[in-house]
């Protein structure tokens, strides 16, 4: 597994150890969002490396003996991505271009590429099927459109079993704090303000990252080799929405919102078609919007220790 000691990668690291017998090795560069502490380290049947995904030697000496790659690193933030595209060029399309080069030489069985909905633009009706053109806006949009196409032209071109996942907005615990969920948790668990884009209308499908896990996991298994899998939460919130329901959970009002200007090439709208995922491998939603953001809302109200030190390295 590559990115795991990240939100989403070490939720999928706990299931595994918790539901399979299977060895896992997770390699990380521990960069700002990465975080061994989200990681059982000791784990008898966990190995974890620090070390980057473009370092073509030492993923040579790692690979040969594991059966798959889940791929989950990347950088991910957009606001990063608008003030300093070059990083996420070099680690996600590249980083990933070294990764399937050495999958191949190592014989890896199985590679699963792990990508986002950002990579279709945005919708104003309708959803997303897996067939759509891929339109990014952003800089880290457009970087992970360039990897997927790396990872399913491997396939083509070279036999690589890749398949590709593309995912709605994640939340839940051991989120970094510069997401928009647990920074407004945060912010208004110590009582100060949170910023909202624009005029709040942004829509986005809110999906728990314990309902994501589920759906890769599936694919790993059972999907098409060179085949594409919307997985989504089936929620859609405008940010306006979603505020509200923060602030209501966090006991504050609206007093605690500060409007500020609209993010560069804000998509308006994003919607995922589950419908290949759940008719071919079983795939649902499980967690609801109502209980995945109590859950959440709780895990940072009882988890000062984990996310205190990283607001404040990042000054956020």
């Amino acid at each position: 597994m590559t990115g795991g000691a990240g939100f989403i990668g070490s939720e999928y690291v706990r299931a595994i150890l918790q539901d399979e017998y299977a060895d896992v090795t997770v390699l990380d560069l521990l960069s700002y969002s990465g975080n061994r502490a989200n990681l059982p380290v000791s784990h008898e049947r966990l190995r974890f490396v620090q070390g980057d995904i473009g370092d073509a030697d030492l993923l040579r000496q790692l690979l040969p003996g594991h059966d798959a790659i889940v791929h989950f690193a990347a950088e991910s933030h957009v606001d990063r991505s608008i003030q300093s595209a070059t990083p996420f060029v070099t680690t996600n399309v590249l980083g990933t271009q070294v990764l399937l080069d050495e999958a191949r030489r190592a014989g890896i069985g199985r590679f699963l590429h792990v990508s986002t909905d950002e990579v279709y633009g945005s919708i104003d009706e309708g959803s997303w099927t897996e067939t759509w053109p891929l339109a990014p806006n952003s800089p880290y949009a457009a970087s992970k459109a360039g990897s997927d196409l790396m990872a399913l032209a491997a396939h083509r071109t070279h036999g690589l079993d890749v398949v590709v996942t593309r995912c709605s907005n994640n939340y839940g615990p051991y989120q970094f704090p510069e997401k928009v969920i647990p920074l407004f948790v945060t912010n208004l668990l110590d009582g100060k303000p949170v910023p909202l884009y624009g005029d709040g209308g942004n829509v986005r499908d809110w999906l728990h990252v314990s309902d994501h896990v589920r759906g890769i996991r599936l694919v790993l298994e059972k999907g098409r080799a060179g085949e594409v899998y919307n997985i989504g939460g089936g929620t859609e919130l405008t940010n306006r929405s979603l505020t509200e329901r923060l602030l209501e959970a966090c006991g504050a009002g609206w007093d605690m919102v500060r409007p500020v200007e609209d993010r560069k090439g804000h998509d308006r709208r994003y919607s995922l078609d589950i419908t290949k995922i759940s008719q071919e491998l079983g795939y649902a939603p499980e967690v609801t919007l109502e209980a995945g953001l109590a859950s959440t809302v709780e895990w940072y109200r009882s988890n000062r220790q984990w996310w205190e030190p990283l607001k404040s390295r990042a000054g956020l």
